[in-house]
């Protein structure tokens, strides 16, 4: 499952980023890395952005970037 899939007021735990380069370097600099948690606050109305809250942050993620998230809830 990816963060891209994760339903509004759920949480996530990451399990890993599927990208390498400058992409996965720009989502670790947000704070997003193994075994984060990440709590999805809000879904623009066409999917992009998505909102998060991660470590006390809200943050906003591209649809794209949010697909290379894989998580895992519960």
């Amino acid at each position: 499952m990816t963060l891209k899939e994760v339903k509004i007021g759920q949480s996530a735990s990451v399990v890993r980023i599927n990208s390498t380069g400058p992409v996965k370097r720009r989502i670790m600099d947000m704070g997003i890395t193994k075994g984060t948690e990440v709590f999805v606050r809000k879904v623009a109305p066409l999917g992009d952005p998505i909102e998060v809250t991660v470590r006390g942050y809200e943050l906003s993620l591209r649809k794209e970037d949010a697909a290379l998230i894989e998580v895992q809830q519960g």
